[in-house]
């Protein structure tokens, strides 16, 4: 099979979706893999260093994508690589459909094959292939929530954990999952007064087990989320339904709850967000003001620590592309649950089921059923 490895091109947007060592893996097994000239340089990975393993370099996408059999990107086809897809052409990436029908018709339309790292699914439940991504968003949420508090970003003007004599900032997190959890951490590491909000109560147990005495887990309900908006200095969107969009935790009415200079970062914004009043930005233009309240929603938020975040994708999706080029997609799926689980679209059909409801399309059932 031929590999494909694009240069990323969504705005601000350092990561590559191969290492060296994908490359030496996939021509050990006989497969033949191109990258595109400095597809790497954003996370500190020269031409060379793919060289070396045996890939042939492409200047420029085009021969890319004409010739591969399967494309491995970091983020969702843009415009202008959706129109290079091709029937039977397999993207291995993450495409977060619920969040943009225009995305979700035109990798439709192509007759391609989606495979959604973020809906694979191991055989505990788990997401393995969103679980870095939400580790690295979830720590930083807080670190870039801290910075936007500042005063001459428009914040409160609030340092995140105080100093003696004076309280620390209360931080709230919607979400116990991976990302809610990786910013509770951070926040309580660096002195915050930290509110956990989850409707599992399983979850909300373990929480409480593990987590150090400055934080609290709450139940969520409407009530409880009111509450914590009047008192919450900074406000973490930590919500995610597997391959569906976010529900609206927070409406605009209820901004008008929260204190003047207090900061939202939504991280399920590639997911549409909880916010209502979210839209994407970029991590050159992160954020914007709605009723006094600092909205940072950048859609690529790993993106900004790209050798960290390739290192730790690539660690998670290697294996999973190794079964895909070794077997076909379709044996993959039929061997594969996870596989199965990935395929969002096949031969112009939808073939994951939240996606199909968000937009009334029709669902064509499991992919390899």
């Amino acid at each position: 099979m031929i590999i494909g490895v694009p240069k990323e091109v969504k705005k601000d947007e350092y990561r590559v979706a191969l290492l060296p060592v994908g490359v030496e893996e996939l021509v050990r097994r006989g497969h033949k893999v191109l990258v595109e000239v400095g597809a790497g340089v954003g996370s500190g990975l020269s031409d060379e260093d793919y060289i070396e393993q045996g890939a042939e370099m492409i200047d420029g996408p085009a021969a890319i994508f004409e010739r591969a059999d399967m494309i491995i990107k970091v983020k969702e086809p843009q415009p202008q690589e959706c129109r290079m897809l091709r029937p039977g052409q397999i993207v291995f990436t993450y495409f977060h459909f619920a969040a943009d029908r225009e995305l979700t018709e035109a990798v439709l339309s192509s007759g391609c094959t989606a495979v959604a790292y973020e809906t694979l699914t191991d055989s505990r439940g788990g997401l393995p292939l969103l679980t870095p991504m939400s580790e690295v968003a979830g720590r930083m949420s807080i670190q870039e929530g801290a910075k936007y508090l500042e005063r001459p970003q428009m914040g409160r003007g609030i340092l995140l954990g105080g100093v003696p004599g004076v309280e620390p900032a209360h931080v709230t997190i919607l979400g116990g999952g991976v990302v809610g959890t990786n910013a509770a951490k951070m926040a309580a590491g660096m002195g915050a007064n930290v509110d956990i909000l989850d409707i599992n109560m399983d979850r909300l147990r373990y929480l409480d087990d593990v987590m150090a005495a400055n934080v609290t887990v709450l139940f969520s309900d409407r009530h409880t989320i009111r509450e914590q908006l009047r008192k919450a200095d900074l406000v973490v969107g930590a919500v995610l339904i597997p391959g569906a969009k976010a529900p609206y935790l927070v409406v605009e009415e209820d901004l008008k709850l929260m204190k003047p200079g207090s900061v939202i970062v939504d991280v399920a914004v590639d997911q549409g967000g909880c916010v209502s009043t979210t839209r994407p930005t970029t991590h050159s233009d992160p954020t914007y003001i709605i009723n006094d309240v600092v909205h940072y929603c950048v859609a690529n938020m790993p993106g900004a620590v790209g050798r960290t975040s390739t290192f730790a994708l690539c660690n998670v999706t290697l294996p999973w592309a190794l079964r895909i080029v070794d077997h076909g997609i379709v044996e993959a799926g039929r061997q594969f649950r996870a596989i199965a689980d990935a395929v969002n679209m096949y031969d112009g059909k939808v073939t994951n089921k939240p996606v199909a409801e968000t937009f009334g399309m029709e669902y064509a059932g499991r992919f390899a059923n």
